[in-house]
């Protein structure tokens, strides 16, 4: 479903005026991808939905804030990505990081569709993110803020901390070291 700017642009001014019913349109719009976007970064199903959940009110209480000069989602994207390095930078310092072994999704239904009718390409997909998972959590963090979730260099350095410089170059030693575990496992 294609979001048009006016048909979110009236929900928003809704949202606004306080209308619990946009607000919970607005919600539905969004929260699948915010949530994945959480995932990926903390790694932890209940984090994320935490997480979620108060980039919504933040969002929501801060939207007199909003300047219409980007789109909604990627401005909500940005909280819940901050949100997100916040809660991930938390976990380490508290040394309470849970390792799981486990698959993390990051596809929408239609390409698990497109995906199940070709095992070879799935196949393919859960390698790199299995290989992806088995970097270092800076290249990898750094590699899904660039690849996956489509910042440039300059707000991945601005989201991780780091000088410009450095994170052109951590980006490229991770993408290097992908790509060096991936040639291996096909030899």
């Amino acid at each position: 479903m294609q979001l048009t700017q006016p048909h979110i642009s009236s929900l928003l001014a809704q949202c606004k005026q306080g209308d619990q019913r946009a607000q919970l349109k607005v919600y539905d719009l969004y929260y699948k991808a915010m949530y994945n976007t959480a995932r990926r970064i903390v790694h932890d199903a209940a984090e994320a939905e935490d997480i979620m959940q108060e980039a919504f009110l933040k969002a929501f209480s801060k939207l007199d804030s909003f300047r219409e000069d980007s789109s909604f989602g990627s401005w909500l994207k940005r909280i819940v990505v901050n949100h997100s390095i916040r809660a991930y930078h938390q976990q380490i310092k508290m040394q309470k990081v849970a390792y799981e072994h486990v698959e993390h999704e990051v596809m929408t239904h239609h390409q698990r569709v497109v995906l199940e009718k070709n095992e070879v390409t799935a196949a393919k997909v859960k390698r790199v993110l299995s290989a992806l998972n088995s970097l270092k959590e800076n290249y990898r963090l750094s590699l899904t803020l660039h690849l996956i979730e489509g910042y440039d260099y300059e707000e991945v350095s601005t989201i991780m901390e780091i000088s410009y410089a450095n994170c052109r170059t951590m980006i490229s030693r991770a993408k290097e070291k992908l790509r060096k575990i991936l040639t291996n496992e096909y030899q």
